[in-house]
């Protein structure tokens, strides 16, 4: 059955370079990319983001790390992967999300570390499941930006312009 996933090449990624390496791993679960940007993350996107994990004592440092400014690179590479089992060929080559318990072969065990102050620096987002891919893809994507229809949409007026958007 075809899913869709979110994955998000993180600021730690970015600025050790490891696009082209994290691609070229991703690439071996045979899945489209049908949806890609480069993200600025606003704070507000980010609490949304991780708003499951808002009781957590690290949930500032959390908001930070994505937003870049613990690495000097206030970006995020957002994709949408879409093919047979999305969500678990990510998360399986991903690994797990602390570094140091992945798979030495994983994204995760390969380019991820923990900080001294105790933070996971693990390269890359993927979605849980199915209900957290349709609510990360919705919240880091219009309809129109990514190349297949994932979910219904509708046309609706937004500030005198027509533009799609998620129903």
């Amino acid at each position: 059955m075809n899913q869709q996933t979110l994955v998000l090449i993180k600021p730690d990624g970015l600025k050790k370079s490891l696009t082209g390496n994290i691609l070229t791993r991703l690439s071996e679960t045979k899945l489209e990319i049908v949806a890609c940007k480069i993200v600025k993350v606003s704070r507000e996107l980010a609490i949304e983001h991780y708003k499951h994990m808002q009781d957590k004592p690290f949930f500032e440092e959390l908001i930070k790390y994505i937003q870049g400014e613990m690495h000097d690179r206030k970006k995020v590479m957002a994709m949408v992967y879409w093919g047979v089992d999305a969500i678990q060929k990510v998360r399986q080559l991903a690994g797990a999300t602390n570094p140091e318990e992945a798979e030495s072969t994983s994204i995760r065990g390969s380019f991820g570390r923990i900080t001294t102050k105790g933070l996971y620096e693990n390269a890359l987002h993927a979605s849980t499941n199915e209900q957290e891919a349709e609510r990360e893809i919705k919240l880091w994507f219009d309809p129109d930006e990514i190349i297949v229809d994932l979910y219904p949409t509708k046309i609706q007026e937004v500030k005198d312009t027509q533009k799609r958007v998620w129903v």
